[in-house]
C-alpha cells in the first residue's frame, strides 16, 4: 500500500489550490446568493484545464488517472461544492462517449471540452430519478432520413444552461422497455432543444441546473453513442464511475466545515476561556475528523480500484453513500459548534450544510447506494 502522491499531482494540486482560493472562495457566498457562477470563472477554469481533467491525452486533455481527478476535486469543492459540481458534470457527459463511442464522436466531444465549453448528461426525467429504466423520452426512427426523433422532457439537469452539447437518454422501443434506452449525442442548437427557467435551488447554487424539452429533435443515427438499446448499460457504467467524484465533492465540503469549526473553536471564548478546551466540543471535533477522514479513504480506495482495472462497483456505491452521510452530518455539527454563528447566512458554515444535502442525493440517492451494496454482498 501506497499514500503517496507523485510529485505531478501535488503540483498540481497546489496550482489548483491557489486558483480556488484566489478566484472561487472568497466569491463563494456571491455566488450562492446570485444563485450562478461568476463571470469568467469558467473561462480561467479552462485555462487552467480544469474542464478537461478526464479527457485523454490523446485527444488533448490532462488524461489524469481517477485517484488525480479526485485530488483536484476535493479542492474545488472545499471553495464552493456548486463549481465543482458543475466541473464534475462535464467530465459526467463525457464518460458514456469514453465508454461507448467511436473516434469520430470523441474527437468531437473532447474538442469542445478542449475549447473551454461545457456538457451535460441529460437522463433525469420527471417519471424517472433513481428508476433510469422509466425514462419516458421517445426516440422514433426515420428509416428515409436515416435520423431519429426525439421527444420528451428532463428535469435537474446539471450544466443545461450552460452546455454546448447534451448525452440524451432515450427510448427506442414503443414498449418502453430499458432494453430499448439508447443514449445521443444533442447539440445545444438543435431545433426542437428547449431549457427551461434556472432552478431555485437549496445548495450548489453556483451550478446551473434547469430542465430541458424536446420537441421533434431530429438528429441523425450516427449521433448514437455505440449502438441502439445499449443506453442503460452506459448510464450504470458511467455513474458507476462518477459515484467517487461525488463522494470526493462530499469530503471536500466537509473538510471545509472541519476547519471553520475548528478555527472558530479556538478564538469563540465562553466562561473565560476559548470552546476548543470544553471536552464535548474536543469530542465533536475528534469525530467529525475521524468521519472526514475514514470518507476521504474510502473514496480514494473506490478511484484505486477503477484505475487498476480492478472490479470497484461495491466500493463506489459505499463512497458514494458514506460520503455523502457524513458531509450532512459533518456540516450540521458545525453549525452546532459555530451556534449562531454556524446558522447566520454571513457565516462560512451555513451554505455547506445547505450544499451536503444533495450529496445525499444526486449520483443515485443514498438509499439506492445502498440496494447496490447489498446486491453487491448477496450476490
Amino acid at each position: 500500500m501506497n499514500f503517496e502522491l507523485n510529485k505531478d499531482i501535488l503540483e498540481l494540486r497546489d496550482r489548483v489550490r491557489e486558483f480556488v482560493a484566489k478566484e472561487i472562495t472568497p466569491y463563494a457566498h456571491a455566488m450562492d446568493e446570485e444563485n450562478g457562477m461568476r463571470e469568467g470563472l469558467l473561462q480561467k477554469a479552462a485555462e487552467l484545464g480544469l474542464l478537461t481533467l478526464s479527457v485523454p491525452k490523446e485527444y488533448g486533455g490532462a488524461g489524469l488517472d481517477a485517484v488525480s481527478v479526485g485530488v483536484i476535486y476535493e479542492e474545488v469543492a472545499k471553495g464552493c461544492a456548486g463549481v465543482a459540481t458543475t466541473f464534475a458534470a462535464n467530465s459526467l457527459a463525457l464518460l458514456p462517449v469514453l465508454i461507448g463511442g467511436n473516434e469520430e464522436q470523441k474527437k468531437a466531444f473532447c474538442g469542445l471540452l478542449k475549447e473551454g465549453k461545457l456538457g451535460a448528461f441529460a437522463l433525469t426525467e420527471p417519471a424517472a430519478g433513481s428508476d433510469a429504466g422509466s425514462v419516458k423520452t421517445r426516440a422514433v426512427f426515420n428509416a428515409e432520413k436515416n435520423s431519429y426523433t426525439l421527444n420528451g422532457n428532463k428535469c435537474f439537469i446539471t450544466n443545461a444552461g450552460l452546455a454546448e452539447v447534451f448525452v440524451v437518454l432515450a427510448n427506442t422501443r414503443e414498449d418502453g422497455s430499458m432494453r430499448g434506452l439508447t443514449a445521443f449525442i444533442v447539440p445545444k442548437n438543435t431545433k426542437g432543444l428547449s431549457i427551461g427557467q434556472k432552478e431555485n435551488k437549496m445548495g450548489i447554487r453556483a451550478s446551473d441546473t434547469r430542465s430541458m424539452k424536446l420537441e421533434n429533435v431530429d438528429v441523425p443515427a450516427s449521433a448514437i453513442i455505440g449502438k441502439p438499446g445499449l443506453g442503460f448499460r452506459l448510464a450504470m457504467e458511467t455513474l458507476e464511475i462518477a459515484r467517487p467524484y461525488a463522494g470526493i465533492l462530499a469530503v471536500g465540503v466537509a473538510q471545509s466545515a472541519l476547519d471553520s469549526a475548528i478555527a472558530f473553536a479556538k478564538g469563540r471564548e465562553q466562561f473565560g476561556k476559548p470552546i476548543g478546551s470544553f471536552e464535548m466540543i474536543q469530542a465533536m471535533l475528534a469525530d467529525m475528523a475521524m468521519k472526514v477522514e475514514t470518507a476521504r479513504l474510502l473514496v480514494y480506495k473506490a478511484l484505486w480500484l477503477k484505475d487498476e482495472g480492478l472490479e470497484f462497483g461495491k466500493e463506489s456505491a459505499m463512497a458514494k453513500c458514506y460520503a455523502g452521510d457524513m458531509a450532512m452530518q459533518v456540516t450540521t455539527d458545525a453549525v452546532q459548534i459555530m451556534g449562531g454563528y454556524g446558522y447566520s447566512k454571513t457565516g462560512p458554515v451555513e451554505k455547506l450544510m445547505r450544499d451536503a444535502k444533495v450529496m445525499q442525493i444526486y449520483e443515485g440517492t443514498n438509499q439506492v447506494q445502498r440496494l447496490i451494496i447489498a446486491g453487491k454482498l448477496l450476490k
